[in-house]
């Protein structure tokens, strides 16, 4: 398989600049071009490895990693240095965790504002009081 970045970037569900971003980056490698003449001639060419390392990046990215985090699970695949994946893997769970804690905390108290505001036509919105003063 030989693909241009277009069609790359079309497979793997992003945009062509998310995956020049990703080359900046070190995720991605950029290839070499073929054919053309002189300066800015011929094309880039990507591979099914680059696909499946898309793929990655992209799935990590759902589960949460940062990009950095990202690069070192890469580095780490190739080495399959298992006790460092689960060590990020559960920082990544602690993080989700603590995340998952503060949004039920911040849906309670929208809930509960809510439920003042449908309880008197009174007055300020408690709502739109309560965000004054932050």
């Amino acid at each position: 398989m030989q693909i241009t970045i277009g069609k790359l970037a079309a497979a793997g569900g992003v945009g062509v600049e998310t995956i020049r971003y990703y080359q900046r980056r070190g995720l991605l490698a950029t290839p070499a071009r073929t054919g053309g003449d002189g300066w800015g001639g011929g094309i880039r060419r990507y591979d099914a490895d680059d696909l499946r390392r898309l793929k990655f990046i992209r799935a990590a990215q759902g589960a949460g990693f940062t990009l950095d985090e990202i690069g070192e699970l890469l580095e780490l695949e190739v080495g399959d240095d298992r006790v460092q994946v689960r060590h990020l893997a559960r920082q990544r769970i602690e993080a989700l965790d603590a995340k998952i804690a503060q949004m039920t905390e911040t849906r309670a108290a929208l809930a509960r504002l809510a439920d003042q505001c449908v309880a008197s036509d009174k007055g300020p919105c408690p709502i739109l009081r309560a965000f004054e003063a932050f």
